[in-house]
């Protein structure tokens, strides 16, 4: 479980990235796990994450990258252009969270929200832990 995606399973701007992700992921980088899936809510606690938490997980090597940081992170293992997104490290991460903050602080508004977690295909499934 070296890289693995905690995300929002009910957000439609989630599932999308992580459809993103798995689109431009051929080497299967990433493993996914929803926040309100048993997996990653295990998971959070073991990071020290006991309350509700609003943000995109990263978890590589053992440590756990939140928000801004998170994604910039797994840009740089993505194909095509995306890695060039990592320039954006060099700015202060409160700055760059300033931004995070608002898209998902509206993210149900803006994109709506699904009444339950995405079900992956059967192609998408190993890539999803349980």
């Amino acid at each position: 479980m070296e890289k693995t995606i905690l995300f929002d399973g009910v957000c439609n701007l989630c599932n999308s990235s992580v459809q993103f992700i798995i689109k431009r992921d051929p080497k299967s980088h990433f493993k996914f796990a929803s926040i309100q899936s048993e997996t990653g809510r295990s998971l959070l606690k073991q990071y020290g994450f006991d309350k509700e938490i609003d943000s995109f997980i990263l978890i590589e090597n053992q440590r756990i990258y939140l928000k801004s940081s998170a994604a910039l992170r797994v840009c740089r293992n993505l194909n095509g252009m995306w890695k060039l997104l990592t320039i954006l490290r060099i700015l202060p991460a409160p700055f760059r969270d300033f931004f995070y903050d608002i898209v998902a602080k509206n993210r149900y508004k803006w994109f709506g929200k699904k009444e339950s977690c995405m079900i992956p295909t059967k192609e998408m499934k190993k890539r999803f832990l349980d």
